[in-house]
């Protein structure tokens, strides 16, 4: 039953018992205080004519069987009844009624999905992280639904485009209306505990899917698995993994057995400096495939990334390059623009915010020989300097000017955006690397001056789908490039420039081998022969139109 629904059931119940106790008043109140006899001699007259009385009074359709009254204490009684039906009724026109009535008139919301859908993922979540999740299974063209258990929120899913049914996550009986047995996996991300209900009733309902358990305390990792889920994942951790992967190392893939490039060949990541040669330019202009060997394969602008990036698009100090190529070359541009892919025992590092986020920052720097301090506001194991990192000379005691870079781990977006201004203007060169739990305040913290922002939703999501996904390789939690490594026998005798691989398929090839020799200096007269083997990098979408065109 509805919340709606239940409310006009209590409704009706207690306007049923007030008006017997009001009948039971009245018929006493007629006997005891009206003068004369009551009831009139001859007559007989009941309860019933009292509950009559009463239901006239209380809905105004007339003044009741038995006025005038006489007595002061009936008088009383009646206009207490009066008063009473008068704010019943308002009472009931917007808590009942008038929800009665939208309730009726609003469409229906599914409780089961069509029997023609399978392997398609069942996201039980009311997290922002589902946003980002949706978009790398759209991006790879896997079904999905939603089970909620408000209604409302049912509806606005579904006006919303997305496939929903209304129904309790935590029940065996709605996980099957959802087609459980035929799903690819269920993805459960509402709360630790309602999470390990809802991976039982999975169990309980088939052994055969996927079932992916999000946790926002990592130390009841333990019961979710022991409850049956597949794959347990921690968000904050692996938040604070792709913090300190920006310190540690250049974005570089480990690019597996799938796709084997040459020992010479990375995929870096390039923050363009406020300072920087490149500010101001265009990617069409800036001359890097030319002059270093390079291809820009993503970009990513106030957060936001887009592969392949637009070639007019000028770039700023919020601009960070996804760029592959080999590394002679690479190696060339990081030294021309003071690229800022951080190398063990560079300089020191602040991790500003010590819950787990932090903590897993700063355990990754020790590992990787990077020394660091570490600030809170609290003052407990693991922390050197105890203060607000907004004050400015907390930030002082934490060495911020002698600092190659901080991190500001901190669980409050509006906190982290202050804090990037202090750090901003007590230590300009800085490198600010940072977190956001929103996904609306990444682009105020790289207004406010971070060089780097990672989203919580964004990695969280990037993390589920990788579970999710067959063989897709993550080059870092918040790209959604792929590489593939594949023959064209369409492009057998073109030329690199004249093909519009770009401009047709959103692709960009990074490298091409012959005869055993990996070739990444591609320039626009680069001729393509038979039995070339090109790698292409570009998102889900792009690789196929390229392979369904050229392959």
């Amino acid at each position: 039953m509805s919340r709606v629904k239940r409310r006009a059931v209590y409704y009706v119940a207690f306007i049923a018992v007030l008006i017997l106790v009001a009948a039971a008043a009245y018929d006493f109140g007629m006997r005891t205080f009206e003068p004369g006899p009551y009831p009139p001699p001859g007559t007989e007259i009941s309860l019933l004519h009292s509950m009559q009385v009463v239901v006239e009074t209380f809905t105004a359709t007339g003044y009741g069987s038995d006025s005038p009254w006489q007595s002061v204490q009936m008088n009383l009684l009646v206009m207490l009844l009066d008063v009473t039906g008068v704010g019943l009724f308002f009472l009931a026109l917007p808590a009942v009624l008038l929800p009665l009535f939208k309730d009726a008139l609003s469409p229906s919301v599914p409780t089961e999905i069509d029997a023609t859908v399978d392997d398609h993922v069942i996201v039980c979540s009311d997290t922002s992280r589902a946003e980002a999740l949706i978009d790398e299974l759209d991006a790879n063209g896997l079904d999905h639904v939603f089970i909620d258990p408000d209604r409302d929120r049912s509806m606005d899913l579904a006006a919303d485009g997305y496939r929903v049914i209304n129904g309790d996550p935590e029940s065996t009986e709605a996980l099957e209306r959802a087609h459980i047995a035929d799903a690819r996996a269920l993805v459960a991300d509402v709360s630790d505990r309602v999470d390990a209900s809802i991976v039982l009733a999975a169990e309980e309902a088939t052994g055969d899917s996927t079932v992916i358990s999000v946790v926002e305390d990592a130390e009841t990792a333990t019961y979710h698995r022991l409850a049956g889920a597949d794959h347990v994942l921690t968000p904050r951790r692996v938040l604070g993994d792709g913090l300190a992967g920006k310190l540690t190392t250049g974005v570089r893939t480990d690019l597996g057995e799938a796709v084997r490039v040459g020992d010479d060949f990375e995929i870096v990541e390039l923050p363009i400096h406020r300072n920087g040669s490149l500010v101001g330019r265009t990617i069409a202009d800036s001359s890097l495939r030319e002059t270093y060997g390079v291809n820009v394969i993503g970009a990513w602008s106030y957060g936001e990334f887009e592969t392949p990036p637009p070639l007019d698009q000028p770039l700023d100090s919020s601009t960070v390059l996804l760029l592959a190529g080999g590394s002679e070359g690479i190696e060339r541009l990081r030294t021309a623009e003071r690229s800022t892919v951080r190398r063990p025992n560079r300089g020191e590092t602040i991790v500003a915010g010590y819950g787990e986020v932090g903590q897993t920052v700063a355990a990754a720097l020790s590992r990787a020989g990077v020394p660091h301090t570490t600030v809170d506001i609290r003052d407990f194991d693991g922390v050197d300097v105890v203060g607000d990192v907004t004050d400015p000379d907390v930030l002082e005691s934490a060495g911020i000017e002698r600092a190659a870079s901080i991190v500001l781990a901190l669980s409050d977006d509006t906190l982290t955006e202050f804090a990037t201004l202090v750090v901003r203007d007590r230590a300009p060169d800085v490198e600010v690397i940072a977190r956001a739990d929103r996904t609306d305040a990444v682009r105020k913290t790289y207004r406010a001056g971070a060089d780097y922002v990672l989203s919580l939703a964004t990695v969280s999501g990037r993390s589920i789908a990788s579970r999710i996904i067959d063989d897709e390789e993550i080059m870092s939690m918040d790209t959604n490039v792929q590489l593939v490594r594949t023959t064209a026998p369409a492009l057998d005798g073109e030329i690199i420039e004249n093909a519009g691989i770009r401009e047709r398929t959103g692709c960009t090839v990074v490298a091409i081998e012959r005869n055993g020799t990996v070739h990444t200096d591609l320039d626009g007269a680069f001729r393509l022969d038979p039995g070339d083997e090109l790698v292409i990098a570009g998102t889900d979408a792009a690789t196929n139109r390229f392979v369904e065109r050229y392959c």
